[in-house]
């Protein structure tokens, strides 16, 4: 289940890797070599890859590609979590497909995949 600005998109998920990015405000080595950071936080991000359009309605994928390439800052994401549901303000990146086949002069895609980068961190030092 993919849910994004509190809209439900129902196309199945062929793949959802997640990395645990972390962000330094500095980092860098002292004349002694000792390692000198602070640390902002860890971000979760996520790189989605959907089922092909012909397993989902055309009006179903029509709807999801136009919200992924929405000219808008950021998105508020909701995907699967290790205890439920994971909900982050992200905004999209490397949006794409690929053109699998025309019929009737409809074009079916594969390969969808989008990345989602986290707005603020998922965990910050104490």
């Amino acid at each position: 289940m993919l849910i994004i600005d509190g809209v439900k998109f129902d196309i199945p998920i062929v793949s959802l890797k997640r990395t645990a990015d972390f962000l330094d405000k500095y980092a860098k080595r002292t004349e002694d070599g000792n390692l000198q950071r602070k640390l902002i936080g860890v971000y979760f991000n996520y790189q989605l890859k959907l089922a092909r359009s012909t397993k989902v309605s055309k009006t179903e994928y029509q709807k999801l590609w136009d919200k992924l390439t929405e000219p808008v800052e950021f998105h508020t994401v909701v995907v699967p979590g290790e205890s439920g549901n994971y909900t982050f303000t992200a905004y999209f990146a490397n949006v794409g497909d690929e053109l699998l086949s025309q019929h009737d002069s409809a074009s079916y895609w594969k390969g969808l995949t989008v990345n989602f980068t986290a707005k603020s961190p998922a965990r910050k030092p104490s």
